[in-house]
């Protein structure tokens, strides 16, 4: 992976975002695609499948379709999880370095370093950052989820080490 240089914005400044943005990804029926990584990134999707929280925001934990240890869900619409996808174009993009691209935003919660970016179905797609694996969580539009990116800190901190 390739250094991801980017603006650290605290947990306060995240979470409004989050909330003020709006929210969303997959769609109602919970069905996703799931990524096909090599035999060492499955291996610690694997590992994050088994630390992750059985609830996320006061969402209980309720797998998409097709079932698999590279994604999960939670609520309805479901707030969706896929680890070993592949890194996103914006994630290399200056201008989400220089915080320019309004679409795009870098993070940081708990640890845990995030690419924001808004979808044009109204959805926020979070992408890790500086991490061995790269693992998206995707927030359906008009949900509130100020609480989702700290309730996965610690299990992907556990799982996914950090580096390049």
């Amino acid at each position: 992976m390739n250094s991801f240089r980017h603006r650290l914005i605290g947990l306060p400044a995240l979470a409004l975002l989050i909330i003020t943005t709006g929210c969303s990804s997959a769609d109602d029926s919970d069905s996703v695609t799931v990524p096909s990584p090599t035999a060492e990134v499955a291996k610690l999707c694997r590992n994050l499948d088994s630390v992750l929280p059985d609830k996320v925001d006061g969402l209980d934990r309720h797998d998409p379709e097709p079932a698999s240890a590279l994604t999960a869900g939670w609520g309805s619409p479901a707030i969706i999880l896929r680890c070993g996808v592949t890194r996103p174009p914006k994630m290399v993009d200056p201008k989400v370095a220089t915080g320019s691209d309004p679409d795009a935003i870098a993070g940081e919660v708990n640890g845990v370093e995030w690419l924001m970016e808004k979808q044009d179905d109204g959805s926020t797609r979070f992408t890790t950052a500086n991490r061995k694996v790269y693992v998206e969580v995707t927030v359906p539009k008009d949900r509130d989820t100020a609480g989702m990116l700290t309730d996965m800190a610690a299990s992907i901190k556990k799982a996914i080490p950090y580096g390049k």
